[in-house]
């Protein structure tokens, strides 16, 4: 039996963040070692700009419209996505309508799929941001309109429960806002801030969204409020125990 394997990412043009994506790429090959690895991309403006550099990653349809030409017996698909969002949707999409064709392909779940995942994730962040005297945690997710949203505010209800009631979430493009974020931190009473994406990546959000020198970035709100900001520049792809997480997804697929 021949295997393909699939791993789907937003992406990102950041030459610096790249390695996040790899990191968990590579983790997912050491898993299923003998299957033949391929690469997806799903936002077309960064495969756009990487085909500029002469780079070229395909996106779920061509990838699709490749592997299922019948030189395999199964492909896994396993997304890096954090969750069942509109991005995802659009994956389940394309891996339906190739099941017409081809029914031995199988999608993974992302990140974040049960309250277990949530749970996971919240220990690994704990012990990956220790409690500082006077200091909070933020961390910046993407956020969406899908409901799915409501994933962020059951992650730091998760933090809280365990005792980190100094760790809060935020989105960009989601609810909670910065805004919201903010006034939860001076009820709290803390005086400095540690700053990290909730993202994959620490891409073009993290680099500007988050830790730009713009007045409407987050360490800029933040500072502006008299809080002492710091920010954390990397992935959570970075992380080994995430790493880990997928892996486990990918397992659940076997």
């Amino acid at each position: 039996m021949k295997t393909a394997l699939i791993c789907v990412s937003f992406g990102t043009s950041v030459p610096s963040a790249r390695k996040s994506i790899e990191l968990v790429e590579n983790a997912l090959r050491k898993e299923l070692p003998q299957a033949d690895f391929f690469r997806v991309f799903t936002s077309s403006i960064i495969r756009r700009k990487l085909a500029a550099q002469r780079e070229v990653i395909w996106s779920m349809q061509e990838a699709l419209q490749v592997l299922t030409g019948g030189e395999y017996d199964r492909i896994l698909v396993q997304p890096t996505h954090f969750l069942y969002g509109y991005e995802y949707e659009n994956i389940r999409d394309c891996v339906q309508e190739a099941k017409k064709q081809f029914p031995a392909i199988t999608l993974g779940v992302p990140l974040l799929s049960n309250t277990a995942d949530v749970q996971q994730l919240a220990e690994i962040l704990n012990r990956a941001f220790p409690q500082k005297q006077n200091g909070a945690v933020v961390f910046m997710g993407h956020g969406s309109e899908h409901f799915a949203n409501v994933v962020y505010l059951a992650l730091q209800a998760a933090f809280h429960m365990i005792g980190r009631k100094d760790m809060f979430v935020g989105t960009v493009e989601g609810w909670p806002e910065v805004e919201d974020v903010l006034k939860q931190i001076q009820q709290g009473g803390y005086a400095n801030v540690q700053l990290a994406p909730l993202m994959l990546v620490a891409g073009d959000h993290a680099l500007n969204d988050m830790a730009g020198e713009e007045e409407d970035s987050w360490k800029s709100v933040l500072a502006m409020q008299g809080l002492s900001v710091e920010c954390f520049l990397q992935g959570m792809g970075m992380n080994p125990e995430i790493q880990q997480m997928y892996c486990r997804h990918l397992n659940e697929l076997l």
